[in-house]
């Protein structure tokens, strides 16, 4: 009976494993309060405690949502979704550049910190203006105000994490004769990776922020330009839907994110909280 027992092919991959078995409960703990939120809401515009002309009921939101479904709103959200890709990518891409040159190197910082550190104290409505005097009202100054918007996140975390690795892991690479661009990749970029997603996230956040700063101003489509639709028309639950969508789109873009992290970073072994029992 032993024999045959032990003589029994197991699949280990088939074996779910603690992490994989907690994450559905996981994410239907993260739908309690939205949820929670929504039920409350519906019941007190209901009961006339919020007048629906300032804020509708969610259900009155949903069928706003469906008809905008049915018409203009993927023209807008194939707006939005473009020029945020364009801008984020070219903003994230300059950032890396830079953060890469003033963290490996204490020259670069000398000339370039300072003039980054009064860049980045500018609003992002201080930029709209002058985009628009310099590139007009096309979808150039969205670009570049979205890049400007998702740069400076970016090279913050990206010399951050450089300034933070363990000088000892670069003498110790240093000992076994890496040269320049090995050292980079054995060492310096894997160390520096957790920081490096971090400003990329945080970049992307900001990303959909400066979106919406420019399609208010200056756009005939996008959700941006949906919200500003929705205040000149005084229909509430045109803008509370453009916000839900925009929700959706920052969790939804976060959570990619978040995937190639976790994909990137899977040789990591470090604390992720303990759970309610513990």
């Amino acid at each position: 009976m032993t024999s045959k027992i032990k003589s029994l092919p197991i699949d280990l991959a088939l074996i779910p494993s603690p992490a994989s078995r907690s994450t559905w409960p996981r994410r239907l703990k993260g739908l309690a309060l939205p949820v929670l939120i929504i039920m409350l809401l519906e019941v007190i515009v209901r009961i006339g405690w919020l007048p629906s002309y300032q804020m509708p009921a969610p259900s009155e939101i949903a069928v706003t949502l469906a008809d905008l479904a049915q018409g203009a709103l993927w023209k807008h959200i194939s707006a939005s979704l473009l020029r945020v890709g364009f801008g984020f990518a070219i903003g994230a891409s300059l950032a890396l550049v830079f953060a890469a040159w003033v963290g490996l190197s204490r020259e670069a910082e000398a000339y370039l910190e300072p003039t980054f550190a009064g860049l980045r104290s500018i609003p992002s409505l201080a930029w709209v203006p002058l985009l628009l005097l310099w590139l007009g009202i096309d979808e150039t100054s969205k670009i570049v105000l979205i890049a400007i918007g998702a740069f400076f996140p970016v090279y913050l975390n990206g010399v951050a994490a450089i300034r933070d690795i363990d000088r000892k892991l670069v003498e110790v690479g240093q000992m076994y004769g890496f040269n320049r661009r090995r050292l980079v990749r054995r060492i310096l970029l894997p160390a520096a990776l957790p920081g490096l997603f971090t400003g990329l996230r945080s970049g992307l956040s900001l990303a959909w922020m400066f979106l919406v700063a420019a399609e208010l101003i200056a756009a005939t489509k996008g959700l941006g330009y949906l919200l500003s639709d929705g205040r000149e028309t005084s229909r509430p639950d045109i803008v509370l839907a453009a916000i839900i969508v925009l929700a959706l789109l920052g969790k939804i873009s976060d959570g990619l994110l978040a995937a190639l992290e976790k994909r990137c970073l899977a040789w990591r072994d470090t604390f992720n909280g303990q759970g309610a029992g513990n």
